[in-house]
């Protein structure tokens, strides 16, 4: 009799630790874009992007009202763009202009119960060559051993770069065996780097969990949770169509302030773009893989612009 009580309660403890074993507060990892996940040899515009993320989890049971979950978020990354390809070196022949973004980010995100959320942030850096987009590329292009880069001493002047960022998303509709969901998903940008808005409907098909708990928004991590998650992994199709208004983008158009930029362009104001993605996440892992589509960006000679993103987190306490 001792012995079976003894191993009941080994069992029950195990069973809790493995529950508690699922959940982890902290996340850390990286997030690629480069036209070449294309598979096609597309070298233009946005040519490169590399982000670097941890985030943490709030103590839940001391959140109040609506709050389902809390967190924060520490970000570093650079952006890349070209002409139609990275090798221009008459200036002439460009239809946009080269640039490179290098920043530092802070941002908070708040989910609520009734899967809404909301997701402010800064940046703050630098546009021009001190965000050393010439030498990440050709680095890069002597790393895969693709063609030399040239052109770059046209670049967007140094400018510095602030802007505050705002995400609000709000669950439209999932249907009664959680595999179909749609969601509004809306931003704003403003900055002296971007300044616009947008507007997308996200779809989703597959093992689903709340938007709280869902590595889409990178809410997976959770620090004693309120809410039991609808699937202990996710795996699911996406898809999000968008309209963007343009205002204002210092990688083509250069500084707001005096600008001195030797190449510059007028932005469209209004951009369509398609993302078509798959995501899967255990308790400790995520990962994802999508292709973006957007129609043309700039009043140029510029044509319409696609790139894929590959995603990869890690969580743990």
């Amino acid at each position: 009799m001792y012995k079976k009580l003894v191993l009941a309660a080994l069992a029950i403890l195990a069973t809790i630790y493995g529950s508690f074993a699922q959940e982890y507060k902290n996340e850390f990892g990286f997030k690629s874009d480069n036209d070449a996940y294309l598979w096609y040899g597309q070298d233009r515009y946005y040519t490169n992007g590399l982000f670097v993320y941890f985030r943490r989890a709030l103590d839940q049971e001391k959140l109040k009202g609506n709050l389902e979950k809390v967190t924060y978020e520490i970000s570093a990354g650079q952006k890349m763009y070209n002409p139609y390809s990275g090798y221009r070196p008459d200036p002439k022949t460009h239809d946009r202009p080269f640039a490179g973004y290098l920043y530092g980010g802070v941002q908070t995100s708040l989910f609520y119960k009734k899967e809404s959320l909301l997701k402010v942030g800064l940046n703050v850096g630098v546009v021009g060559p001190d965000a050393l987009g010439e030498e990440a590329q050709d680095l890069l292009h002597s790393i895969v051993g693709f063609y030399e880069v040239q052109g770059w001493e046209y670049q967007i002047a140094n400018d510095f770069a602030a802007n505050v960022n705002v995400q609000f998303a709000k669950l439209l509709h999932r249907n009664s065996s959680n595999a179909v969901d749609f969601t509004l998903d809306t931003y704003a940008n403003v900055g002296t780097t971007y300044n616009g808005a947008g507007v997308g409907i996200l779809f989703r098909a597959g093992d689903l969990n709340q938007l709280f708990n869902s590595a889409h928004y990178n809410a997976t991590i959770a620090n004693k949770s309120k809410t039991e998650k609808l699937k202990k992994k996710e795996f699911y199709f996406y898809a999000k169509p968008q309209l963007n208004y343009v205002a204002y983008d210092a990688t083509i158009k250069g500084s707001l302030f005096n600008d001195k930029s030797p190449v510059t362009f007028d932005t469209k104001p209004l951009v369509f773009s398609q993302q078509l993605g798959f995501n899967y996440s255990s308790p400790r892992f995520t990962i994802d893989y999508s292709l973006i589509f957007q129609s043309k960006e700039i009043k140029s000679s510029a044509k319409p612009h696609q790139y894929g993103s590959i995603s990869m987190y890690y969580r743990f306490n």
